[in-house]
């Protein structure tokens, strides 16, 4: 017996569950879970469920897009670890977390390579038996160094790109295709601070609230779908280094929580917004 994820996004219609439903009672599976929402604003349509059992995936497929409306997107797969490839920079709280996490079984995934423009990183990478690429981006273009680090995605072909505090801004053409495969994880601050060292800012002007969110990139910068996001309070006795290091443990958490939503297969992305069941 296999564990599966189904997962079907369409226009909204009468009787989805009912259809749904009979196909998979059809197939001898059994349904472990199974979540749905319709969006009204859009008038979509979204399900997903765990099954077991034993079936044919494709002729599964052809069943439900048979009894679906013509818009369906259907996602049939065994429920299995997800290859990833991380890109880090020279922060090492979230890669540090990432890499103990996996080390200890809690990730549903295989930890392919760490990708870094700086060596920084080298020495807590290999102490986790994890191939470490240095690429850096001295003296070359940007299209030039990202070509550099397509050519190393190409070859682990991962199911997620993880940029755990990647630093360097990535440009449409390598977001492209890797589109809903990418995350990302940074701070966010009511107001918001952008440049260098953010928490000073943030010191400066006496926020309250320190926060951090992940989301999926896309060719806008720090404006494609929300994953994960959360906050805490600070006050007046915080310092500036204070506040990071604050800041870093809510950035490390958002993320952890964002890869596990999406190493599930519990999200789906409808226009800039998630659905996470």
């Amino acid at each position: 017996m296999s564990q599966y994820v189904l997962k079907i996004d369409c226009s909204d219609e009468k009787g989805l569950i009912y259809k749904i439903s009979n196909v998979i009672f059809n197939n001898d599976l059994n349904i472990e879970k199974n979540s749905e929402f319709v969006d009204e604003e859009s008038q979509k349509f979204f399900f997903r469920a765990r099954v077991v059992g034993n079936l044919d995936i494709d002729e599964m497929r052809k069943q439900l897009s048979a009894v679906l409306p013509n818009d369906a997107q259907v996602y049939l797969g065994v429920r299995r670890a997800k290859n990833v490839v991380l890109m880090a920079t020279k922060e090492s709280h979230c890669l540090g977390d990432i890499l103990l996490k996996y080390q200890s079984g809690e990730l549903n995934a295989n930890i392919q390579a760490v990708i870094s423009n700086h060596d920084s990183l080298r020495a807590l990478t290999e102490k986790f038996d994890i191939p470490y690429f240095y690429v850096s981006a001295e003296n070359l273009e940007r299209s030039a160094h990202e070509e550099k680090i397509l050519t190393l995605l190409a070859e682990f072909n991962p199911d997620f790109v993880v940029l755990a505090k990647y630093m360097r801004i990535l440009s449409a053409d390598f977001v492209k295709p890797y589109e809903g495969k990418i995350i990302n994880i940074h701070h966010s601050f009511l107001p918001a601070f952008i440049g260098a060292n953010p928490y000073k800012q943030a010191h400066k002007r006496g926020v309250k609230i320190i926060g951090a969110t992940a989301h999926f990139v896309n060719n806008d910068l720090d404006e494609g779908p929300i994953i994960a996001q959360d906050v805490i309070h600070v006050n007046h006795e915080y310092s500036w280094r204070d506040m990071q290091k604050a800041g870093r443990n809510v950035e490390k958490v958002v993320l952890s929580n964002a890869i596990d939503l999406a190493f599930e297969d519990r999200i789906f992305v409808n226009n800039n917004k998630t659905i996470i069941f």
